[in-house]
């Protein structure tokens, strides 16, 4: 009889494979007991629902859009925190040692001289784009 553990026994080998069937055979939870797997929703509780339209449950902040979002956080991304507070020199800078691309250059040369930014907030702000409105 060949067996491909020396280290345990049949019995302790039939288990172990028992175990981790689920893994090696793809199937749904990757568990071996039943009661590891979650349990469906009770007669009792609510079934999942949809966003309906203009619900701005989607995580997208109100009053933006979610290509405003994208084009904020792309320009942050090449804005270090480490130039922040900063004017626009500093952050063109930062800009340029991340290796911005030309449109995000030219963005950052259209903010006004002589002015100190906080935040990307403010700089997208300053750029004429809308921010977040803010909640009460």
């Amino acid at each position: 009889m060949e067996r491909g553990n020396s280290k345990h026994s049949p019995r302790v080998d039939d288990s172990m494979a028992h175990d981790i069937r689920g893994t090696t055979q793809g199937t749904a939870g990757g568990r071996a007991q039943e009661w590891h797997e979650a349990e469906p929703p009770g007669e009792d509780q609510p079934e999942p629902t949809t966003v309906p339209a203009g619900d701005n449950r989607s995580g997208t902040p109100q009053g933006m859009s979610s290509e405003d979002v994208e084009q904020r956080s792309r320009l942050g991304r090449y804005i270090n925190l480490s130039a922040l507070p900063g004017d626009r020199t500093a952050l063109r800078r930062s800009a340029e040692g991340n290796e911005a691309p030309a449109d995000v250059l030219e963005e950052i040369d259209q903010l006004p001289a002589g002015r100190t930014f906080q935040t990307v907030s403010e700089v997208w702000a300053a750029l004429g784009h809308a921010n977040e409105s803010t909640r009460w």
